[in-house]
């Protein structure tokens, strides 16, 4: 992914990704549960339908498969990190190497249906977390290890990036 600055994450929520288009300045946090809920069904399409998920289109370009299962996992780690900043003051998250998980879970070898499953009931899982969110609890902070700081309006914004941007990484059609 070609980003406009490698030591700046913000950048994500301030500009148009250069790659996907996705602006996640025009997203309103309240609306996140509802784009998790539709980024997961098509994701579940992409795993179960007619193509070959496990297939790379280039030897180091994850397979939709691989996408499939770091979504899910971002869901999951997400879903997490939201409930430590609803129930903790600004909570520091636990570090979370996600090539270190893809390696030691085999993304690539597991299974398609079982995958698009399991990246539903985690969106479904963070959709419902993020629509309790109310009011003053939007600004609710958290840190990551790296020492990035967010609310949950942020935080909401930062994280529908990531699936949106993989869905485009295999739907896109100059892929």
């Amino acid at each position: 992914m070609i980003i406009p600055d490698t030591k700046d994450w913000t950048w994500v929520l301030h500009k148009p990704c250069p790659e996907c288009g996705f602006d996640a300045a025009t997203v309103e946090p309240g609306k996140v549960s509802v784009m998790l809920r539709e980024n997961a069904a098509a994701w579940h399409r992409v795993l179960t339908g007619p193509g070959e998920a496990r297939r790379r289109p280039e030897p180091q370009v994850w397979s939709p498969l691989e996408y499939g299962c770091h979504v899910r996992d971002v869901f999951k780690v997400y879903d997490e990190r939201l409930r430590l900043m609803l129930t903790e003051t600004d909570p520091s998250y636990p570090n979370w190497d996600q090539d270190e998980t893809a390696v030691n879970d085999h993304y690539a070898d597991q299974d398609p249906q079982v995958v698009a499953s399991e990246l539903v009931e985690a969106a479904e899982a963070l959709a419902a977390r993020f629509a309790q969110v109310e009011g003053a609890a939007w600004e609710r902070t958290g840190s990551r290890s790296d020492g990035a700081h967010f609310t949950i309006g942020s935080f909401a914004r930062y994280l529908i990036h990531d699936p949106v941007h993989h869905y485009w990484d295999v739907t896109a059609p100059t892929r």
